[in-house]
């Protein structure tokens, strides 16, 4: 089975990437596919704890992000200098299964798949 990793770069709101990316890792492992998450740049933003998207009508996507282990995504990665920047760290993410990745082990886990997905 190969490897996919979706590289999602995009806030969850505003447009449609962040939703996309989602629901290509869920088409994904519902194929059975071995596909994991990195959230990276922008994309860092899905997994904030406060988050109020009924204001602008859309639906929280970190509860979306929540329920990838149910579907078998086992690992959601993201981008620990993308956190920095944006003032964010561990404490200020909704998960606390992620795994936090410098930019050398972002290299390397990118060089290590068999299929990118970007988003």
């Amino acid at each position: 089975m190969s490897k996919i990793l979706c590289v999602s770069r995009h806030a969850p709101y505003g447009r449609s990437l962040a939703r996309e990316a989602l629901d290509a890792v869920l088409a994904a492992a519902a194929f059975e596919q071995e596909i994991n998450l990195l959230l990276m740049d922008e994309g860092v933003w899905q997994l904030c704890q406060v988050q109020t998207p009924e204001l602008i009508e859309q639906r929280d996507l970190s509860k979306n992000l929540s329920a990838l282990p149910v579907f078998g995504v086992e690992e959601i990665y993201v981008h620990e200098p993308s956190l920095i920047l944006r003032g964010l760290n561990r404490d200020s993410l909704s998960l606390n299964n992620v795994q936090l990745l410098s930019n050398e082990q972002t290299q390397a886990l990118i060089a290590s798949q068999d299929q990118l997905l970007s988003f």
